[in-house]
């Protein structure tokens, strides 16, 4: 897509700290990282959401996210990773993107991002997975 900034870094026309470039993807290093070494991971097609990449192309996709994942605690010394996509919600860039952030026990980020919450009971909690299943068929 044209005035997209991650086609124009897969297409080489807006320069990125890139780590592997790929037939099924390129990664490169977030502007904005939440600790240094923080890889977005970008398919070469233009797709908006995970839902919208072919069924085809992912195992190609994932198998780069999964490559990315192991090599950044081995070069960076950190203990594990992090690995995230969001769907349109905090979404920065509409190109669809895996975040793969380097972890370290007592980096500061305590788990997710945001609050959590509980279900009020066992019967709601049942109630959402039966609208998931549903919709899952």
């Amino acid at each position: 897509m044209a005035d997209c900034v991650f086609c124009a870094i897969v297409a080489g026309s807006v320069p990125a700290f890139k780590v592997i470039d790929g037939p099924s993807g390129v990664g490169f290093l977030d502007t904005r990282p939440v600790f240094k070494g923080h890889v977005l991971v970008v398919p070469r097609q233009h797709v908006v959401t995970l839902p919208e990449l072919p069924v085809a192309d992912l195992p190609g996709y994932f198998g780069l996210v999964q490559d990315v994942a192991a090599a950044v605690p081995a070069a960076l010394g950190a203990q594990g990773t992090f690995v995230a996509i969001n769907n349109i919600v905090s979404q920065s860039v509409a190109h669809l993107h895996t975040h793969v952030v380097p972890r370290t026990k007592g980096d500061g980020l305590r788990g997710f991002f945001w609050p959590r919450t509980k279900y009020a009971s066992d019967e709601e909690a049942t109630e959402y997975a039966a609208k998931i299943a549903s919709e899952l068929g």
